[in-house]
This record gives structure tokens, sequence and C-alpha cells, in this order.
């Protein structure tokens, strides 16, 4: 049985710190943002490695929370540039878009890694060098056109993924892990504020009142899993914490609706409607958790949806995922 979830997050009610403040919790740091201790960890030296190491990372991040298909190689930017400036479809014109913000993406990474191949040889790259400045050009330029990239879910942009590796381009190395704990502390309180629909809107349902105690559980894995860094010899029960209380969340059991067909105000809930928007949360947790981003958008329309259920008895329809 995991012993990793022991940690409260949350301050006490009478301590609220500044944001950024550090202290040690068991002899681990953790740093105070958005109402949230978040683990620290060491950060790298900041040499011209380190963040071709760092950009690479974030660079095969974007992929993987991404739509498909946006992972074009770095030599095909011309190809990838012309098709999208002769498209005229709207519709065909934003993947082309994103497509050729994952070719600018790539040709950068593929610049920076030769200069530190460069670096490592001896030879001196001063920051106004030709290839660097051409690496944070495409760096910026697709940037720019993440606007146009949508979430893997189909639901919304996720633009600050896209923003990541330019940031780390430009700033020194410590500045951008402490960007990274602010979005951290920003994806704890989203899902804690979809856990907190979930627990308020269904735990008011007769079929779904006992939901409350797996509801908090997945929430807490979730926000472990999003301040431990893949690397932390932890993942291993982080990660089986999150998903077996996802799949024990998925797997809740309604319990039968009672009948009240002589009281006007009585609402009768569409059973299936709500496993199903169960689920949706669920879902949107993990995205959320994976990338260590907030998702505002989807956020806020979950959580409308919860209203919507217990007022009605049905789900708004959910939009459908991407196809694979």
């Amino acid at each position: 049985m995991s012993n990793v979830i022991s940690f409260s997050h949350k301050p006490l009610p009478d301590e609220v710190p500044e944001e950024g403040t550090r202290r040690l919790f068991n002899g681990l740091e953790r740093v105070f943002y958005d109402g949230y201790w978040v683990k620290t960890y060491p950060v790298p030296a900041n040499s011209l490695d380190a963040k071709r190491r760092l950009i690479e990372a974030l660079t095969r991040r974007l992929f993987n929370h991404t739509e498909h298909g946006l992972n074009v190689p770095g030599f095909r930017l011309a190809e990838a540039r012309k098709s999208y400036e002769a498209e005229t479809d709207p519709a065909r014109r934003r993947v082309k878009a994103a497509m050729l913000a994952g070719a600018m993406f790539n040709r950068a990474t593929d610049i920076f890694r030769k200069l530190v191949e460069l670096q490592a040889e001896g030879v001196e790259i001063p920051a106004d060098d030709g290839l660097m400045q051409e690496c944070g050009k495409c760096l910026m330029d697709a940037m720019e056109l993440g606007r146009f990239v949508l979430h893997r879910s189909g639901e919304e942009g996720i633009d600050e993924l896209w923003g990541e590796p330019f940031r780390a381009f430009s700033v020194p190395v410590e500045d951008f892990y402490e960007s990274r704990y602010i979005k951290m502390g920003q994806s704890m309180r989203d899902i804690d504020r979809i856990a907190d629909a979930m627990v308020t809107n269904f735990s008011a349902i007769p079929a779904f009142s006992s939901i409350e105690p797996l509801v908090r559980k997945f929430a807490e894995a979730a926000r472990v899993k999003t301040e431990t860094l893949r690397t932390d010899p932890d993942i291993f029960d982080v990660w089986a914490d999150l998903v077996s209380a996802a799949e024990r969340l998925a797997n809740f059991a309604p319990h039968p609706q009672p009948h009240a067909l002589d009281d006007a105000d009585f609402v009768q809930h569409n059973i299936s409607d709500g496993l199903q928007l169960i689920r949706c949360g669920r879902d949107l947790i993990f995205y959320i958790t994976r990338a260590r981003t907030p998702m505002p958008k989807s956020t806020r329309e979950y959580i409308d949806r919860c209203t919507i259920y217990l007022e009605t008895g049905l789900a708004p329809v959910m939009p459908a995922p991407l196809p694979a």
C-alpha cells in the first residue's frame, strides 16, 4: 500500500504565506503558490546543455498533450510553411498552422542541439550568434501559432505549453523552474475546483450520495502527481495511486434512485448521463494533471455541466474527443 499521499498541500486557515515562500516539510523543500505547497526539485546548472535538454523535454511534452499529427520534422519546415501559406479553407488552415508550429519547434531543437555539440568541442557560442537568433525566432514564431493548436481532447488549446520552450530558451533555468511551480499551483487549484463541483452536485443526488470519498481520493492523488517529476523515485507509487483512484471513481455504482412522482419539485436524474459526466470529470483532471497546466475553459464548462445536471437531471452534451 502506497504511503506517498500523506502531505496536505493546503495551509491552515489562519496561515496564508506570501506567494513564492519556501519551507521545509519533513526535510523536503516546498514552495507556496496559489494556495498550495508545491514540491521543489534541484535546479540544473544554467548552461547551453541544460537548456538543450530542457527544450527537448518540453517539445516532447508538447506533442504528447496536443492533437495528433503535429510532430513535423524540422527539415520539412519549408514544406510546412508553403502548405500553410497556400491554404485557404479556414479549418484546414488551422490544422496546417499547428503543423507549421510543430515543424518550427523541431527546427529550434535541431539548431540548439548542434550549438551544444559545437560548445562541447570548445567553440564559444555568443548570445548574438546567428544560429542562436534563428533558434529564438523559430520558438517565438511557433509560440505565436500555438493559439491554433488544440489539446488532445479537442476541447481547448493549451497555449501556455507552447510558450514554455521559448521561455526556457530566453530566461535562466532557475526562473523557468519557478514559473513551472506557479503553473503547478494553478493546476492543483483547478483540480480541486473540479472535485468540489463533483462533490457539491453529485452528493445532492440520492443515486450518487456516497461518491465524495472517491472524488477526494482521486483529486488528492492528482495533486501529488501534478508536482511529481517522472524522474522522481516516488513516481511508481504516485502513478499507481492516481490510476487506481481513477479506476475506482469510474467504477462507482449508483444507488437505486427513489421515485417521487407526486412531488412536483422532484427531479428524476438520468443515471447514464451522471456516470458519463463523472467520467468526463475524471478525464479532465487527468488532462490537467499530466500537462501540469490549467485548462480554464474546460474547467469552467465542466462545472457548469455539473450544475445543469443537478438542476435538470440531464447532462449537456460533451464535445467529442479528436480521433486517435
